[in-house]
């Protein structure tokens, strides 16, 4: 095989370490290392170097133990076995991590087991190329970013999930909420990580959350943001769980038939006249009261007036008449007091 003359970096800009693809080297051969880059010339397992940025000419001044092959002749030029090993220092700002699989996690504001992922970026850079090259390149032909990020993800991940447990448990705060918490949850995990890296020569330069987020599609995902559209809802509309659920009991007792549906009716009609803010268990004990103790049957009421008539007369129409009326407000067209006095008369009537 021919003695190579010239050796110089041939790696892709996303690789941390290369080795040339020969061996065959001699005491003339020049080795042109780039800046930004380290050069080492393997022997026996010996590492010689660091060659740094420049052109270099191998000779025993800068490789001592070629000293026992300089006595065989070969006409000025003495050859040698040896691996070069080029170690790029520059840093890389854009290695992708995310958490293969959800985090489990019970929500501490709402108690339900949620799914939570995240994803984000790293940068690192070689600041110790013989301890990197040692430990953690060993024999491989090169090392790129990929195969530094697939060798540090089970640590990675680990971290993480354990850091972004602690803050949601810790500060009591939804997993809903947690992306708040983004800038300061990255803080702690380059933090963490950092370590685990300086063992192999690598400084942990950045680490970004780029978001936490659950998946749209699991079930108890959709139950909290259903019940969160409802409270929004129910709050920008002016009333509270209690009337909404009163509401809802009404409209399923309206359709039913017979005796028993026709008193639940009627107790719930007794509710409705009470403002919706006394128990349906009070107001049914109160109507059971009258029904044991009250005389004969009252005389029909009279025909409603023209304006009793048009305040809505079924629950279905005061949720719907509620939601008009926020969105006139909302519009600008009633004023604070007018909502308020015409809110009162449809929740009255």
């Amino acid at each position: 095989m021919a003695v190579i003359d010239l050796v110089k970096w041939d790696g892709t800009p996303n690789i941390f370490a290369w080795k040339y693809p020969s061996q065959s080297l001699s005491t003339w051969t020049q080795l042109i290392v780039n800046e930004s880059q380290e050069a080492y010339l393997v022997r026996g397992g010996v590492y010689d170097g660091p060659f740094t940025a420049g052109r270099h000419t191998l000779t025993t001044e800068n490789i001592p133990g070629l000293t026992a092959l300089i006595g065989i002749p070969f006409g000025g030029r003495t050859p040698f076995t040896a691996e070069v090993w080029y170690v790029n220092t520059v840093a890389n700002l854009d290695i992708r991590w995310g958490t293969p699989d959800p985090i489990q996690l019970q929500d501490p504001k709402y108690q339900l087991m949620l799914p939570v992922r995240a994803f984000g970026q790293y940068g690192v850079r070689i600041v110790d190329s013989k301890k990197f090259l040692n430990r953690l390149v060993g024999t491989l032909p090169s090392f790129d970013a990929a195969t530094l990020a697939e060798y540090f993800r089970g640590i990675f991940i680990m971290r993480i999930k354990t850091e972004i447990a602690n803050a949601i448990v810790k500060n009591g705060q939804s997993v809903l909420e947690i992306s708040t918490q983004l800038e300061s949850l990255s803080d702690l995990l380059r933090q963490a990580l950092t370590p685990d890296l300086a063992t192999y020569g690598i400084n942990l330069s950045q680490f970004t959350i780029n978001s936490i987020s659950v998946p749209d599609g699991d079930p108890a995902v959709q139950t909290l943001k259903s019940a969160l559209a409802k409270r929004a809802e129910m709050s920008i509309v002016g009333f509270n769980y209690q009337q909404e659920r009163s509401f809802d009991v009404m409209q399923s007792a309206a359709g039913n038939e017979g005796t028993g549906g026709s008193i639940m009716g009627a107790g719930l009609g007794a509710g409705v006249g009470l403002g919706l803010g006394v128990p349906i268990g009070q107001g049914m004990g109160a109507l059971a009261g009258q029904m044991q103790f009250a005389g004969p049957p009252a005389a029909p009421a009279p025909a409603p007036t023209p304006a009793a008539a048009a305040a809505p007369s079924s629950p279905h129409d005061r949720v719907q008449a509620l939601k008009d009326l926020a969105d006139l407000k909302a519009q600008g067209i009633l004023t604070d007091t007018e909502f308020a006095t015409e809110k009162q008369r449809i929740l009255n009537s």
